[in-house]
């Protein structure tokens, strides 16, 4: 009789059993098999916050298949995911699948690896009910925040709403951010600088700092020109040369946060995505020279704790790679915040050996870019420090002090590997100074004086707001991705190039809910429940103790919303576009199908039409613009803008590229990755046919469609 493993995703599946071998069955369970009801509220708030949970609707065949597979084995190992979600996924399995205690057991892998999973096996544990009872918890608590207040929402908003104890004050922190923009007051400032020659024949800028008492700060032209009047007719003598030495440490390893982070920044990947590749890359991607191999340690963690197995690795590898002196004495260890579970340990190469460049043609553009980062984070965090040599100059001329840096690599350490992203890329320019010393006498060649204004905060990005989520503590690893999806998908914030931007929706929202609920959206409160969460799982805290002091002040509030609310109207986003019927400007409406424009003197105007974007190149059959457009089904298609006089439409993304057969604009393949640009006009030799493009077409309406015209 086999044993049974159970397992959440099929890859992790296969992956595993090609490990075991005979004598084990690997299923999966497709995620939850049971939740609460999306029909009703599903928590029985009279007899202690019940939950109701039933068997998730479609998923009836699996169960079905799952529980003839307990009683065909036995053993069952429940290796779902190794955190809080992963625990309660085991208990609703055991109790679900009828799994008696002597026949389950919990196992957990940190690594999708053969030595993991085989001595994870010897080692089973019962299930952790601390850690069940904070799932649950979280569970009822966003359940009761959503079916509570959404229907107040829709009643007092508009239909289709929804609010929730997470996402409700990460909308907050967008629309407090706007409304810091829209509130700052520029202040006027100046700088001079002075450019420089000494022997003429090296050429150098200083900045101007201040006078031999201290630093000055220009506040205006007047002064910025008293000053240049002074130093014009004097000497620039240097006055002191400072050397000196700077050493830049590695960043951590990653955890969910900053790999979501990074990613973002240097690939412009959303955090949904990093997750999703991550997820395969832990589970297991198929190597021609290594087999089935879960590349990455689990994905979902606060943790810095690196395994010494790990380190000694990592340090072999440095050592032999890039040499010995690259390597420091001891090796590295890294502190997380006050508040990380610590559970698992940071996210990292499950075998440092697997280069990323040697299995770059096994992997998905997505899977090598997010490892390839991954692999070098992890190895720099345990390199030598980036030595450079640093230079300070200051220059006097009529008592004032202009300022020139240096800076040269002495030693590249860690940044041979990987050097941190950021999210301000503008930094200070560092000069290229000459052989200064004390009392050179250097030529002033021109004053450059310059106004400047200070400037507001900027918006967030996917990347700064998950930063900001993870200092204020609200939120978890598993939780930072459907956060930023959740909050764009109900068009409460938007996205402009890379900023997230409050719509009107989101603004309205969020009013209501700062007058109304001010728990919900506060941030210290959200923080303070996730370490009451944090508590629940660590045993410190009873469950429903923590749902009932949350519940009281919660319903009263709730009430009184239903009292004293009116009915709120969402004021309508103008936009520049001119309606042809009566020319007004026409406001961004939403609808079934998403966002729309539509005349505002309605309905004496039911002019209504597509929000298209401009995209590079021009139409092929007559030469105007191409828009980017989406059909009623939400799908980004790419059609002419004297549509329906012509009838060019395509699913290909135009380029900027003109092919250099016919002049006519290029075209590549839609999806992500890297994509060689194509001609699309069949009168041309180098016309790519499009059943060579690699995938199926529909149509705007969502039907199957051969053409892309």
């Amino acid at each position: 009789m086999a044993d049974l493993v159970i397992v959440e995703s099929p890859a992790k599946a296969r992956t595993i059993e090609k490990y075991l071998g005979r004598g084990y069955k690997v299923e999966a369970s497709m995620g939850h098999l049971r939740d609460l009801p999306k029909s009703k509220l599903g928590v029985d708030i009279e007899a202690g916050f019940e939950p109701q949970y039933i068997p998730i609707k479609g998923k009836e065949e699996r169960i079905r298949q799952l529980k003839q597979a307990v009683r065909e084995s036995e053993k069952v190992y429940l290796a779902t995911d190794p955190d809080r979600e992963g625990e309660a996924i085991s208990w609703h399995l055991k109790e679900l699948l009828e799994i008696p205690d002597e026949k389950a057991y919990r196992v957990t892998f940190h690594e999708i690896t053969k030595n993991v999973v085989v001595e994870s096996l010897k080692n089973p544990r019962p299930i952790d009910t601390n850690l069940v009872d904070a799932q649950q918890a979280r569970r009822i608590l966003d359940r009761i925040v959503g079916y509570k207040i959404s229907p107040l929402l829709w009643r007092k908003i508009r239909r289709g709403l929804s609010a929730g104890r997470v996402q409700s004050v990460a909308t907050r922190i967008v629309v407090d951010r706007e409304n810091e923009i829209r509130s700052f007051v520029p202040k006027e400032y100046w700088t001079l600088e002075a450019e420089l020659s000494f022997d003429k024949a090296h050429n150098f800028t200083a900045k101007f700092v201040g006078d031999r008492n201290g630093k000055i700060e220009l506040a205006n032209e007047e002064q910025t020109r008293k000053i240049m009047d002074s130093v014009s007719g004097s000497e620039f003598t240097v006055n002191s040369v400072k050397n000196g030495q700077k050493k830049r440490q590695p960043a951590p390893p990653f955890i969910t946060s900053t790999l979501q982070q990074e990613a973002f920044r240097k690939f412009n990947m959303q955090s949904r995505r990093t997750m999703a590749v991550a997820q395969q890359l832990y589970e297991g991607v198929d190597l021609k020279e290594h087999g089935t191999v879960g590349l990455i340690t689990y994905m979902r963690t606060d943790s810095l704790r690196l395994s010494e197995e790990a380190v000694a690795a990592a340090r072999e590898l440095i050592a032999g790679r890039y040499g010995k002196e690259y390597l420091p004495k001891t090796a590295r260890k890294y502190k997380g915040r006050d508040n990380s579970q610590d559970a698992h340990e940071a996210i990292r190469p499950a075998d440092v050996t697997i280069i990323p460049e040697d299995i770059k043609k096994d992997l998905t553009p997505d899977q090598y870019k997010l490892y390839k980062l991954i692999w070098s984070r992890f190895i720099a965090c345990q390199m030598e420090n980036a030595v450079f040599d640093t230079q300070t100059v200051d220059i006097e001329s009529a008592g004032y002090i202009f300022r020139a840096n240096s800076q040269r690599m002495r030693f590249a350490g860690f940044i041979s590997v990987y050097e941190e992203g950021k999210d301000d890329p503008e930094e200070e320019k560092v000069a290229i100074l000459p052989a200064l010393s004390v009392g050179d006498k250097l030529d002033l060649l021109e004053l450059k004086p310059e106004q400047h204004f200070t400037q507001p905060p900027p918006r967030y990005t996917e990347a700064t707001l998950i930063k900001a989520l993870e200092e204020y503590g609200i939120g978890r690893p598993s939780t930072y991705a459907p956060i930023l999806s959740t909050i764009q998908e109900r068009e409460y914030v938007r996205k402009e190039n890379k900023s997230l931007v409050p719509t009107p929706l989101g603004e309205v929202v969020t009013e209501l809910m700062k007058n109304n609920f001010s728990d919900i959206v506060d941030v210290d409160f959200t923080a303070k429940m996730e370490e009451s969460l944090d508590r629940v799982g660590m045993g410190q805290e009873a469950w429903r103790d923590l749902l009932y002091r949350f519940y009281k002040p919660f319903s009263e509030d709730l009430d009184r919303a239903e009292q004293n609310l009116e009915r709120i109207k969402v004021p309508d986003e103008e936009t520049d576009v001119i309606c042809e019927n009566c020319g007004s400007k026409m406001v961004i409406k939403s609808g079934r199908f998403g966002r729309f424009l539509a005349c505002p003197n309605y309905p004496d105007c039911k002019n209504t039409k597509p929000i298209t974007e401009p995209t590079p190149g021009m139409c092929p059959k007559c030469g105007s613009t191409i828009l980017k457009r989406k059909s009623k089904k939400n799908f980004t298609y790419y059609g002419c803008e004297r549509n329906p006089a012509c009838d060019f439409m395509t699913w290909d993304v135009p380029v900027a590229d003109i092919c250099p057969e016919c002049g006519k604009t290029m075209f590549k393949k839609s999806g992500r990755g890297m994509r060689k640009p194509f001609c699309a006009n069949p009168e041309c030799p180098n016309f790519l046919p499009e059943d060579q493009r690699g995938y199926k077409k529909k149509s705007p309406e969502g039907e199957e469609k051969d053409g892309g015209k």
